[in-house]
């Protein structure tokens, strides 16, 4: 079967993987789609160590083939969406609702895939760059079968993630303010669960001007090219600021950018070893600075609800999906989403 394959040095679309039938417990998926993300690109560039060789993508959609034993929620036929949250179900974390720190699903590469008879590790738990992945079966999502596949993949990552952020892990209410810098794709769904939240004041900020029409689709109600006009718009500054790039100096003005007892939430992924600074004195107002994975979500309760949010109009994802590629233009695809060209590219199958 065809997959994109890193093998440290270079990236290669294969037609010769081949993936094992599902273990109790497991799902084997028939991918129809899955969104390009930066995190897929930053394996490469080495930003995201991980081990080679590897099937990348983690951001899919697709057709349940093959369930293995125990598995009840999910039968062959039945489109879903795939999180790369492999949690365990059963350590305390899991217990509390926060399957996002689950220590089982945090840096635990399988192996899944082999190509030569060799074993190929499987990236986030997903690789939905390849026409059959197997993933554990909390990952499959079940959706309704009316969502367009390169829409419905987007759910799996960027969704959660900048949407998540905002409704799980910042708790944005209705008339807060809202400062979201840079509007790729994890900023724009930022935007959205903003203006699903209901703050009143949503700035976006991206230094590419082109960007602020679909800024304001997804919920911006004011656009700069840089934070230097933040206090022209929130005097006293934001109550949440979400920074979406992963540059260290923006991280510093989101924080520069709080109101008192404001958030800002990080979101953007610098290289492993960056460190930040800011000024320690400007914390005593109540301030704080929040991590945030994966967009603190629980993804069979939030998929499901994302899906509806979409049905009902009030969340938008065709609109995230710029174009699509067939998997063998991963090459081409790649390059236009480090040229900032689309919010995301989604290959299909």
């Amino acid at each position: 079967m065809r997959g994109v394959v890193f093998d440290g040095k270079r990236i290669e679309v294969v037609d010769d993987l081949d993936v094992r039938d599902p273990g109790p417990g497991e799902v084997q998926v028939a991918i129809s789609a899955a969104g390009l993300c930066h995190s897929d690109l930053s394996v490469v560039d080495g930003t995201i160590p991980f081990p080679v060789p590897v099937v990348l993508g983690h951001e899919g959609a697709g057709v349940v083939e093959a369930v293995g034993a125990g598995v009840t929620h999910v039968a062959p036929g039945d489109h879903v969406a795939l999180s790369t949250l492999a949690n365990c179900g059963a350590c305390a974390q899991c217990d509390r609702g926060r399957p996002t720190m689950c220590r089982q699903a945090i840096g635990r590469p399988g192996q899944p895939f082999t190509r030569g008879g060799r074993p190929v590790f499987q990236f986030a738990s997903n690789s939905a760059f390849a026409e059959r992945t197997v993933v554990k079966a909390v990952q499959a999502v079940r959706i309704p079968k009316d969502i367009p596949s390169p829409s419905a993949a987007l759910i799996g990552c960027g969704v959660l993630t900048g949407v998540g952020a905002v409704l799980n892990r910042a708790g944005v209410d209705r008339g807060d303010s809202v400062l979201v810098i840079g509007t790729g794709g994890i900023g724009l769904n930022v935007l959205q669960g903003a203006r699903i939240a209901g703050a009143l004041r949503i700035v976006a900020v991206d230094a590419n001007p082109a960007k602020e029409a679909v800024a304001r689709q997804f919920g911006a109600t004011h656009f700069l090219t840089s934070t230097d006009g933040v206090r022209d718009i929130l005097p006293t500054g934001a109550d949440h600021a979400f920074e979406c790039v992963g540059r260290v100096e923006l991280i510093r003005e989101a924080i520069d950018a709080l109101d008192r007892h404001g958030q800002a939430v990080l979101l953007g992924v610098p290289p492993a070893t960056a460190e930040a600074s800011f000024l320690v004195s400007s914390m005593y107002l109540d301030k704080s600075i929040l991590g945030c994975r994966y967009g603190s979500s629980r993804p069979q309760r939030d998929i499901a609800l994302y899906a509806e949010l979409y049905r009902e109009g009030r969340l938008l994802l065709d609109e995230l999906v710029t174009r699509t590629y067939p998997v063998e233009d991963f090459e081409r695809a790649a390059a236009d989403a480090e040229a900032g060209k689309v919010a995301r590219g989604v290959l299909t199958f």
